[in-house]
């Protein structure tokens, strides 16, 4: 009788723990959603940052992470962060509805290298840009995550824009890729990107243009044989948190939360860097040649194009990049 009465002491006691335990995570639950899937290097980056919150703070912060837009899409998560029914999320250029300054987060050819865009976006031109969503967005950034640059693909080799001659190019309905692609050379041509396989396969257009994941995902090496490398956009995103859910959490849950962001930053880049090597091998094994470009020619012919689309706001800025 004794033992059982034990037994049923201890079973009590580790129940207590469990609901004490429980209790104390759901103290502070924060929903974070996105747009990308289950595979995909953000993804693995925001339950990153999830784990580590709940270390820092010993449970009492939760992060549940919504892939798959299962949340809504973009802009609407970011009017959700607005009104408090949504606590985080991951957005990038799509701020410039709020904030001009955001359009500084993918513009043609500003940043040659990983390097280049790391000194920008952690510098001083970061921190405007960051300041500046915080005031108009009224949403927080709190780590960046690097976004694969754009190549062109095609069936010739492309290693400057005197090669372009009249092609005729797949572009996102964004004016800015449209007259760059014009002043380059090319025909750019606006469609959604659902049709761009086809369109490639009967020849209606020859070109396009991607980071290597959806080059990859989108078998565009079935129709194309060339990748060049242009990386023409190279840009980052932004991991966020609504600023009426940042000003209900104390201060050291604030910390808790900013050095988890920062981890949950470094853990994506090594995911990042090494998915872009995975991404190329795949690519070249599956038959596509990767082709060297003159970067600083196509840089160079793009510059007036660029300059003309930006806002007054950032061309002072945008002249200064191109200048470095």
């Amino acid at each position: 009788m004794l033992k059982k009465t034990t037994k049923k002491l201890i079973f009590a006691g580790v129940a207590a723990m469990m609901m004490s335990t429980s209790a104390i995570a759901a103290e502070v639950t924060l929903k974070l959603g996105h747009l990308a899937n289950e595979q995909n290097a953000w993804h693995k980056a925001a339950v990153k940052f999830g784990e580590e919150v709940s270390a820092l703070t010993d449970g009492r912060v939760e992060v549940q992470v919504f892939p798959n837009e299962t949340l809504g899409k973009e802009i609407d998560l970011i009017n959700g962060m607005q009104l408090g029914s949504v606590d985080m999320t991951i957005t990038g250029e799509s701020l410039q509805n709020w904030a001009p300054m955001a359009a500084l987060l993918a513009v043609p050819y500003a940043y040659p290298t990983l390097e280049d865009m790391d000194a920008v976006a952690s510098g001083e031109i970061g921190q405007q840009i960051s300041q500046q969503i915080i005031e108009k967005a009224r949403i927080r950034p709190i780590a960046y995550f690097a976004r694969g640059p754009r190549n062109l693909t095609s069936n010739r080799e492309i290693k400057s824009p005197d090669d372009l001659n009249g092609l005729k190019l797949r572009v996102p309905n964004v004016p800015l890729f449209v007259d760059v692609w014009k002043t380059l050379g090319a025909q750019p041509t606006p469609m959604a990107f659902s049709e761009v396989f086809t369109s490639l396969q009967a020849g209606t257009i020859d070109a396009q243009e991607n980071p290597l994941a959806l080059i990859d995902s989108a078998s565009f090496n079935e129709v194309q044989k060339f990748v060049n490398k242009t990386e023409h956009v190279r840009s980052w995103i932004y991991l966020t948190i609504s600023e009426l859910t940042w000003a209900k959490l104390s201060d050291e849950d604030k910390d808790a939360v900013m050095e988890a962001a920062k981890r949950a930053q470094e853990y994506e880049r090594g995911l990042f860097v090494a998915d872009e090597e995975r991404l190329t091998q795949t690519l070249q094994s599956k038959g596509m040649t990767f082709v060297e470009v003159d970067t600083a020619a196509f840089a160079q012919k793009a510059k007036d194009a660029v300059l003309a689309n930006v806002s007054d706001e950032i061309r002072p800025i945008v002249e200064d990049l191109f200048a470095r």
